[in-house]
């Protein structure tokens, strides 16, 4: 996790120039176009890659800078896939950007309802409470078959063109297109929040949560707030997966899917945006050709690499590297 000092007097001047794309992220964004030209057959990989990221980012929001500990998370990156896939499959409304504004904001909801429990309690606690949450909405929708479709799936999801005008393909370009345009603008959401007052009164009580309410944070509203963000961020990426694949599974709500966006942020670096992002994609990439040579045993790989990174990059990739640079520069 990175902690930085205000290097300026100014403290506004100095959250301004952090918020100011560099040249080299410019680089990066650009370079997420790539798959359109030199891998077309890897579009669908890529939308997947870019919706993960996506909900990688609403967990670090909580984990890596406000240090709220989660393994439920996928509560609500499912929730957002059940609002978008029921609004269309059963209320017949297949529009999907209101269809993304309506899971978002039910998952926000039901994360700031969520939040009064989460804000009391911390370490071990904390975490058994968010996974016991993610366990009740699974088995809760495991139950209601008549809603859900149970361990079938959600089926008859129809989502309509984009502004009436783009059509999802089988080819997937125009999945990959709509969901890095919401990832990036999830992402610049979420870097304006961290690069705020706001998200410094984060780090702070990431750091040491006793002393904020000394020099008068109102540390609880302020994790309610973030928490509830998140929730919505994860929302839309589950209505996301939704409005792309038109179907729902049961496993949108599984604890598997909590614990690898965990791993995925392990990887790149907590505490940092585009950690987020650089270990959805190994994730996902390693996953997609250790599954390719032996289909039962990918996650042996993972496993591999997870320890790899921790002992030797205690910090993430993203961590590493940046250390690297640092002692070069």
């Amino acid at each position: 996790m990175s902690a930085v000092a205000p290097a300026s007097s100014d403290p506004v001047a100095w959250l301004r120039r952090r918020s100011r794309l560099s040249v080299f992220e410019i680089v990066f964004w650009l370079s997420m176009l790539l798959p359109f030209f030199f891998f077309p057959t890897y579009l669908t990989l890529a939308s997947q890659v870019a919706i993960t990221a996506l909900f990688a980012i609403s967990v670090d929001l909580i984990l890596g800078y406000a240090g709220i500990v989660t393994l439920g998370h996928a509560m609500f990156f499912g929730l957002g896939a059940y609002v978008a896939g029921l609004l269309s499959a059963r209320l017949g409304w297949g529009e999907p950007i209101s269809g993304l504004f309506i899971a978002g904001a039910f998952a926000g909801l039901v994360g700031f309802v969520a939040s009064y429990l989460i804000v009391r309690v911390q370490h071990m606690a904390l975490l058994m409470v968010t996974l016991g949450l993610g366990f009740l909405t699974y088995e809760l929708a495991n139950a209601m078959t008549w809603l859900t479709g149970g361990t079938d799936g959600l089926s008859g999801v129809n989502t309509w063109p984009i502004f009436n005008h783009f059509r999802f393909d089988l080819w997937g370009y125009t999945a990959y297109s709509y969901s890095l345009v919401v990832l990036l603008l999830g992402f610049l959401i979420s870097r304006r929040i961290v690069n705020s007052s706001f998200g410094l009164a984060l780090r702070g009580i990431r750091e040491n949560v006793r002393r904020m309410p000394a020099i008068g944070s109102e540390h609880r509203w302020h994790l309610q707030k973030v928490y509830t963000i998140s929730a919505a961020m994860a929302g839309v990426a589950g209505a996301l997966l939704t409005q792309s694949t038109n179907t729902v599974a049961l496993e949108v709500l599984s604890f598997q899917r909590s614990a690898d966006v965990v791993v995925m942020l392990i990887l790149g670096g907590t505490g940092r945006l585009y950690g987020a992002i650089l270990g959805s994609i190994i994730f996902l990439l390693v996953r997609d050709q250790a599954a390719g040579l032996n289909p039962q045993y990918w996650y042996f790989w993972i496993g591999l690499l997870l320890m790899i990174v921790v002992l030797f990059l205690p910090k993430g990739i993203l961590g590493g590297l940046s250390r690297l640079v640092r002692r070069n520069g």
